[in-house]
């Protein structure tokens, strides 16, 4: 459990240049919050596919555009489907 609590203190170093970022592509200060949360989450979830040694950083910039993109997909499509 130790590696899960050093891996949670690892990634929440990164916050606030997380939040810089999140807030570059969302251009709104809540759903760039949300998004951090969903960085982090992810982070978390799929935290044994990371591996130790490597950019932590690097890797947490790699999940948060690919989270804005699908949400963005999302989003357009429900709106797409509701404008047909």
């Amino acid at each position: 459990m130790s590696n899960l609590s050093e891996f949670n203190t690892k990634i929440q170093s990164h916050e606030d240049i997380l939040r810089n970022y999140a807030l570059q592509l969302t251009q709104n200060m809540d759903d760039a919050n949300d998004l951090v949360q969903e960085t982090f989450l992810k982070a978390i979830t799929y935290s044994d596919k990371f591996k130790k040694g490597t950019n932590l950083k690097g890797w947490m910039f790699t999940i948060m555009p690919n989270s804005f993109i699908n949400n963005y997909r999302r989003i357009t499509k429900r709106n797409s489907f509701m404008d047909t």
